[in-house]
């Protein structure tokens, strides 16, 4: 069934992209895509500033990291292209300085939907190769019951990396690294160097159990681990962590995230290596001693379960 307060609860955490992932009967009658895009429509989009000149937007689906200058702004990330207008309005509140360049962290529409808008309005799009060819043809992702159309060419990243790239901008030290196959197989995160911030698209869901698209995406539990320690190495104490969904985190954040994964995934491994089923490795409930603390969003217990599961190779 769906959740009566789903609405609600994605606007109030501005996180209406992946997590409503939801048994295949129940998306029989509606899609969350065409969920969530109506529910994004009316959501507010805030303004969150942090420091070095980034802010951070939540409401549009996944956080839009915003570096600022009077050169112009760099962006990590997109949101969902209904949220234009009031995307518009946020990022003139910052500052009237024009778009000039947009990182997509990877290929879920939350955060590449506004590309053909953004590159309208100036910005060059960057993306992994992987993400633009997810980009650029049809995909049907089963659990949403729904197929993605390639978006227009104007929405196409026009840079396109195999590997890590570093670019100066404005006096700021910009680092994007490929830490692909972990949400997907296209993972771009970026860092700011001289504002010590680092965004990391989905390989990090702040307080929440995270998805991991291990169908068409390429991801994968076990390289989504592998992606958030390459992650702490990028960090220290002081290093303030933008996820793809939640609120604007800390190191020792990730690193209670990452040994939820690891504990997650050692206790699904176990049962699965002794022959156990998907339904029998669900009532066993490896995930509870996290579930206080994770279980405060719409991947539940048994759905992250299901996902580290089919994940495992």
């Amino acid at each position: 069934m769906f959740n009566p307060n789903f609405k609600t609860a994605c606007v109030a955490h501005a996180c209406l992209a992946l997590a409503v992932l939801l048994p295949t009967a129940a998306l029989a009658q509606e899609s969350p895509v065409t969920t969530i895009n109506a529910a994004t429509a009316k959501a507010d989009v805030t303004v969150e500033t942090l420091r070095g000149h980034v802010s951070v937007l939540m409401g549009s689906g996944g956080n839009i990291a915003v570096f600022d200058s009077p050169q112009g702004k760099f962006l990590v990330d997109a949101g969902i292209g209904v949220s234009k207008d009031k995307l518009i309005v946020a990022l003139n509140h910052i500052s009237p300085s024009p778009l000039k360049f947009v990182v997509n962290t990877h290929w879920h529409w939350d955060h590449t939907d506004g590309n053909p808008w953004m590159h309208d309005a100036g910005a060059t799009i960057i993306a992994h190769e992987n993400t633009a060819k997810h980009l650029s043809r049809s995909e049907r992702v089963e659990y949403w019951n729904y197929t993605f159309k390639p978006l227009p060419q104007s929405g196409l990243p026009e840079m396109r990396l195999k590997g890590n790239r570093t670019m100066k901008f404005a006096g700021e030290t910009v680092k994007i690294i490929a830490l692909k196959d972990g949400h997907t197989d296209g993972d771009l995160v970026v860092y700011f160097a001289k504002a010590d911030i680092l965004a990391l698209g989905d390989n990090f869901w702040n307080g929440y159990y995270p998805f991991i698209d291990n169908g068409v995406g390429g991801g994968n539990v076990e390289t989504m681990i592998r992606s958030v320690d390459t992650a702490l190495k990028m960090t220290t104490d002081k290093t303030l962590i933008v996820p793809g969904h939640g609120p604007v985190g800390n190191r020792a954040q990730l690193k209670e995230y990452r040994d939820m994964l690891v504990a997650i995934t050692a206790n699904v491994k176990q049962l699965k290596k002794a022959g156990k089923t998907l339904d029998e490795v669900i009532a066993a409930k490896p995930t509870a001693a996290f579930d206080k603390q994770f279980d405060g969003f719409v991947i539940k217990p048994a759905l992250f379960t299901r996902i580290v599961y089919e994940g495992l190779k």
